[in-house]
């Protein structure tokens, strides 16, 4: 089995409403990924493809690019043939001028405890900072302590408070963001956290932990 992180598509967007609706309460709809995919040109969004059998292309590996790439970030490529795989798990961000703000991040239900989320997530901040971004930016909900615990991972703080973001609820929601993120401290940080990961999704005993709250979604 191998998971490969790839730009999001129109014709993605059906099974992203299905991962969108096991994760959260107040899933958007179609046309906002839509809109999000074609209009917003501050927007960037992925999806997390599980792959099995002949789908599965090895690529060679060396330590610089397991180092310095979130594994694995490969856009698919084989023509024009239809991107295969299941979505398991989607992404995005917006990036205006150096700041890059995480709108989304969310794994199938099934999924969860892996540590998928982890791997959007460190994609994402890979991705910001060859897109030139050295800040990034998220809200989270003040009861999700778990995400909160990733993010801090990544070097994330609390930076504010912006009350009754969540429209669910009214749940007041945690700004926390990440600085210098393209400085050479960060980046051996974040190779450390990488490594680490790559080790962890290679397990072969590799199952399911217990489920983790779904990490990040913005209000439209």
């Amino acid at each position: 089995m191998r998971w490969v992180i790839d730009r999001m598509e129109l014709e993605d967007v059906p099974q992203v409403l299905e991962v969108d609706r096991e994760s959260y309460t107040v899933p958007w709809p179609a046309g906002a990924y839509r809109r999000e995919i074609m209009h917003n040109r501050n927007a960037h969004y992925y999806v997390l493809r599980e792959l099995q059998g002949e789908d599965v292309e090895e690529t060679p590996e060396t330590d610089d690019t397991r180092a310095r790439r979130a594994l694995p970030f490969f856009p698919w490529r084989r023509g024009d043939q239809p991107r295969p795989g299941t979505i398991i798990g989607y992404a995005g961000m917006w990036l205006i001028l150096d700041e890059a703000h995480v709108t989304t991040i969310a794994v199938r239900e099934a999924k969860r405890g892996l540590g998928l989320g982890e791997l959007l997530l460190a994609s994402l901040i890979e991705a910001a900072m060859e897109m030139g971004a050295d800040r990034v930016t998220l809200e989270v909900r003040v009861s999700n302590l778990p995400a909160q615990r990733l993010y801090e991972k990544y070097g994330f703080a609390r930076e504010g408070v912006r009350p009754r973001y969540y429209s669910d609820n009214n749940e007041d929601a945690y700004i926390m963001s990440v600085s210098q993120i393209r400085s050479d401290e960060y980046r051996r940080s974040l190779d450390n956290l990488i490594a680490g990961l790559y080790e962890r999704l290679r397990r072969p005993d590799l199952e399911v932990r217990s489920p983790v709250v779904s990490f990040a979604q913005g209000e439209e």
